[in-house]
């Protein structure tokens, strides 16, 4: 029953003494695509290939829980970007920004039909009848903070947010529906919880920025998209743990640059789900033994232990199996 069990962890309600594991992120490196006989381009732009793929996270890897967005491009390539695709040993990219200016913003009457929303869609509808409960399905979606960063380009984003804070909340509020909309499509297609990623670390984006800007839109995420979610920040977010503990959202997943697992749990409090433990750099560059030590020391803290954030395209694929342990 590693569905349920992984649900509970999410919501911190696992008194199964069962141990989880997973990702919210892609666990796709190329040696996994190897195996499956499915690689990308192919796994972002078609249904079958998609669920294929995803499906060995649970299969070949053995977590309880499988997610088939690899890419942070789906919602982009639906709103108008030129997205290139990459391949098998290239992530994809979001092209050029598509928007100048607030008042160029569209939101396509048809967003949910295009390609970039229906292949993930499609994909996540098979998922859930194959796999039943024997493991959970997460859907992914972006905050409309990194949504803009595609639509209007990170360097000019982040200056408005400086030079004009009243246009960077319009931003902000008119993309809110491309998430809420995306995320509860998943949810009808089959998805029992969402990854909501919003690339917020303390680089781009101060303690003071992610209280005003971000804080209040997390908060009415958590009401809005009507399943569990998980928020995934990469980067140091020792700074606003907190605040994101403060959010009602169900689970945050974390990157080790925030610090230790006993670390992260003592910012986050006793309500907050935790999922990761992993660093990708221990991942491309360790050994499976230090993997398996690595993945035992954060059970403790982590509700649900896993890789960081989506994995190198050059990860040991024997690397990834030792997680589970």
């Amino acid at each position: 029953m590693s569905r349920k069990t992984f649900l509970d962890a999410v919501s911190r309600t696992n008194d199964s003494g069962q141990f989880v594991f997973g990702t919210g992120t892609s666990i796709v490196c190329r040696e996994l695509m190897d195996k499956v006989g499915v690689f990308f381009p192919d796994a972002h732009l078609d249904a079958a290939k998609m669920a294929e793929l995803a499906i060995a996270g649970h299969t070949v890897l053995g977590f309880d829980v499988v997610m088939p967005l690899f890419s942070v491009c789906h919602e982009a390539a639906a709103m108008g970007c030129n997205v290139s695709w990459g391949g098998p040993d290239s992530m994809p990219e979001s092209g050029k920004p598509v928007f100048q200016d607030i008042d160029d913003l569209n939101i396509p009457s048809d967003f949910l039909n295009r390609p970039g929303c229906q292949v993930p869609l499609k994909a996540i509808s098979l998922l859930r009848s194959r796999l039943g409960d024997a493991s959970a399905v997460c859907g992914k979606v972006f905050g409309s903070w990194t949504q803009a960063y595609h639509y209007f380009g990170v360097e000019n984003f982040l200056i408005n947010t400086l030079d004009d804070p009243d246009k960077t909340h319009r931003i902000l509020d008119t993309l809110m529906p491309v998430t809420v909309q995306f995320a509860q499509a998943q949810i009808d297609a089959g998805a029992d919880c969402i990854l909501l990623a919003d690339h917020a670390t303390s680089d781009l984006c101060s303690p003071d920025a992610y209280r005003e800007f971000l804080l209040p839109r997390h908060r009415q995420l958590a009401e809005l998209i009507k399943a569990p979610v998980i928020l995934h920040i990469c980067g140091n977010t020792a700074d606003r743990v907190a605040m994101i503990a403060d959010t009602h959202l169900d689970c945050f997943h974390w990157d080790t640059k925030t610090g230790s697992p006993q670390k992260v749990r003592e910012l986050a409090g006793q309500r907050l789900s935790l999922m990761g433990g992993i660093s990708n750099t221990m991942l491309l560059n360790g050994k499976p033994e230090d993997i398996s030590a690595a993945a035992e020391a954060a059970k403790g803290d982590c509700d649900i232990v896993g890789p960081e954030c989506a994995i190198p395209l050059l990860t040991p694929l024997a690397n990834l199996q030792s997680i589970v342990c």
